[in-house]
């Protein structure tokens, strides 16, 4: 898969098929459309095309939204480049862009810049200034300059559309199982190792702080997870808490990896966690030793479940 910073980078040897779209989570309602497009383009020996955007457009034009999203545009441009296809352009999504026409969007970038022959999209889809434009414009459109345009029925798009939500809803409440159901992958945080206070090494817990680089990114609810991590190309299982660390009047937010049989200098490191399952919420014990104690009940509960996998 090529990857364009820009609409105008991108330059077409052959007629595309297109789809656009925010495509958060590249889920399994995701998956399906680009199936279709991949499959269309291969029939009509196109090149085929994902057109998404970043910063997500409701990050520029509604400036009192707190949005969370599934990925990092990294995370999301890895998850697309698995899919097959032969084409990804992220554009930089800003007011001047928001200005455009429906009809200038159309003749400017689909026609003359991407040469498209056809654009599969969902029946209520809107673009365009205000997004005044919706899927009969676009059918008229292809009409008048010469593309093709195939719907997604209104079942597969409410699929999606749910999903995605569904999926924010599921983390939220702490339901990772749910969440990478709906995934069709393990949902994952992406950061670098920093220093914490070293209390999980008094506690024989030593721990790795995870530290995030998007806040826009989607923190599932606090409490303590099992994960599993690519190190050297070698999976690493362990437990996570995310949370306050009330039991020793912890004053901040923070992200704390237990890794199991693995002992190595990450700090400074950037590396990318996979949620398992839940463990429990985070609680505040009387003491150290009760936390200790409840430590080693989490650790037991997820060696067993890693070695039921």
């Amino acid at each position: 898969m090529k990857t364009f910073q820009s609409i105008y980078d991108f330059k077409p040897k052959n007629k595309t098929v297109l789809t656009l779209g925010t495509f958060d989570g590249v889920h399994f309602g995701h998956k399906k459309i680009i199936e279709k497009l991949i499959q269309n383009s291969t029939l009509c020996e196109c090149e085929s095309l994902v057109l998404t955007f970043f910063p997500h457009p409701r990050m520029v034009l509604q400036d009192s939204t707190e949005i969370k999203l599934l990925n990092t545009i990294e995370e999301r441009t890895e998850l697309l480049k698995k899919s097959g296809l032969d084409n990804l352009i992220i554009h930089p999504f800003d007011q001047a862009f928001s200005r455009l026409t429906a009809e200038e969007f159309v003749y400017t970038i689909l026609v003359n810049q991407f040469n498209v022959k056809k654009i599969i999209i969902g029946y209520d889809h809107r673009f365009g200034r205000n997004r005044t434009a919706d899927i009969n414009d676009l059918i008229e459109y292809g009409e008048k300059y010469n593309f093709e345009v195939e719907q997604i029925s209104a079942q597969e798009i409410d699929e999606v559309s749910v999903s995605s939500t569904k999926i924010r809803n599921a983390l939220i409440d702490g339901q990772i199982k749910l969440a990478n159901d709906y995934l069709g992958y393990n949902y994952l945080l992406t950061g670098t190792i920093v220093k914490g206070k070293g209390i999980g090494r008094t506690l024989d817990f030593p721990t790795a702080n995870l530290q995030l680089h998007e806040s826009y990114k989607l923190i599932p609810k606090n409490g303590v997870y099992i994960i599993q991590s690519l190190m050297k190309n070698k999976l690493v299982y362990g437990m996570m808490n995310i949370g306050f660390n009330p039991t020793v009047n912890g004053d901040s937010k923070s992200i704390e990896i237990h890794f199991f049989d693995f002992d190595a200098d990450l700090y400074s490191k950037k590396i990318q966690i996979q949620f398992l399952d839940r463990i429990r919420d985070e609680v505040k014990f009387e003491n150290v030793d009760k936390l200790k104690e409840q430590l080693l009940k989490d650790k037991t509960a997820a060696i067993q479940y890693i070695n039921s996998l």
